[in-house]
């Protein structure tokens, strides 16, 4: 009789320990069974653990504040709630719809802070509705999963901005990537501090938003999506051996067709393993009338050689100490 408990504890122990399933579109629940709420987000790596940041769009919060919430694992599968980690009121006194999209953390190891930047925007009192402030917002914690604290806002060197992207290259360095309106997208190299910019890197006349930049094989990879608002389109992708450019024509990146299959790009994560290394496409599927139920598609992506394919939607699973990739069979696919 003591026996059996023991085996019921090791086939514990083994289903834990193995891959667990990613199902693109579909609801993702965390520990609390609720679905997650890290849209537009950005992931940080400390140690094993993954940190997954975004906007909370929860239909319960309070329609007066906005609010970014964090979520930790050990596999990118499996998320367990941390904190709604920003709760920010409507600090520049902007009109009712105003907005926080696109949160992005950055650990600095010199000053031992974590430093979110995200896009705040919206129309001044007595201006027409729109996103006219276009922003950059900054907010600072001693803790991973703590209560950030709004710092401040600005216009990155005097350029407007919207959507954000994050990028830390493999030598640690770090960069913000911004949408500016009139003119492309820019990246930016960030303050010794994390606080501000130090300089543009590069501006790209390329109208894109989402945008998200990955260093792989000796090439930086940059895929960003069209200027459609909430409706999908065919998300493009350019490459180039600096960050400064030259880049290359934009591509798209699955069958124009598809329009992205209904998503939008947020990230590009590396996952380097043992044994091989692999980059996930991370975009959001919105649904602009039921915010709180948008969806992920968190996908593996084809990339080498100057080219990215992302593959049909499909269950998947990921070892992050390999950072090898697999795809599972489903009925659909079997009857092919």
């Amino acid at each position: 009789m003591k026996i059996l408990p023991l085996i019921f504890l090791l086939a514990a122990v083994n289903a834990f320990a193995e891959p667990q399933k990613i199902r693109p579109g579909e609801l993702w629940p965390d520990n609390r069974g609720l679905h997650i709420q890290a849209h537009g987000g950005g992931v940080i790596k400390l140690g094993n653990t993954y940190y997954w940041f975004g906007e909370d769009r929860s239909h319960d919060n309070n329609p007066e504040k906005r609010f970014v919430s964090c979520y930790s694992s050990l596999d990118l599968a499996r998320w367990q709630f941390r904190n709604q980690v920003l709760t920010l009121t409507n600090v520049e006194n902007l009109q009712r719809d105003w907005a926080l999209e696109r949160p992005k953390v950055f650990y600095n190891a010199k000053t031992k802070k974590f430093v979110m930047y995200f896009h705040l925007d919206g129309a001044l009192p007595g201006e027409q509705g729109g996103y006219k402030l276009a922003r950059v917002g900054v907010a600072t914690c001693d803790t991973v999963d703590g209560n950030y604290q709004f710092q401040k806002s600005f216009r990155p060197l005097g350029h407007e901005s919207r959507d954000l992207g994050q990028f830390i290259d493999d030598d640690g360095t770090a960069y913000l990537i911004s949408e500016d309106r009139p003119n492309g997208f820019r990246i930016f190299k960030l303050s010794e501090d994390y606080l501000d910019i130090e300089r543009d890197i590069c501006l790209v006349p390329q109208h894109l938003e989402g945008g998200a930049i990955v260093h792989y094989n000796g090439l930086y990879y940059f895929i960003g999506s069209q200027l459609t608002g909430w409706d999908p389109n065919p998300n493009k992708f350019a490459t180039a051996k600096s960050l400064a450019g030259p880049w290359s024509e934009f591509k798209d990146i699955a069958p124009e067709s598809t329009n992205t299959f209904g998503a939008q790009s947020t990230m590009l994560l590396k996952v380097s393993g043992a044994k091989t290394t692999s980059v996930i496409f991370m975009a959001d599927i919105w649904k602009p009338r039921a915010q709180w139920d948008s969806r992920y598609l968190w996908m593996p992506l084809e990339i080498g050689d100057g080219k990215i394919h992302l593959p049909p939607p499909q269950p998947w699973m990921l070892d992050v100490d390999t950072g090898e990739t697999k795809f599972l069979k489903t009925q659909k696919n079997e009857a092919k």
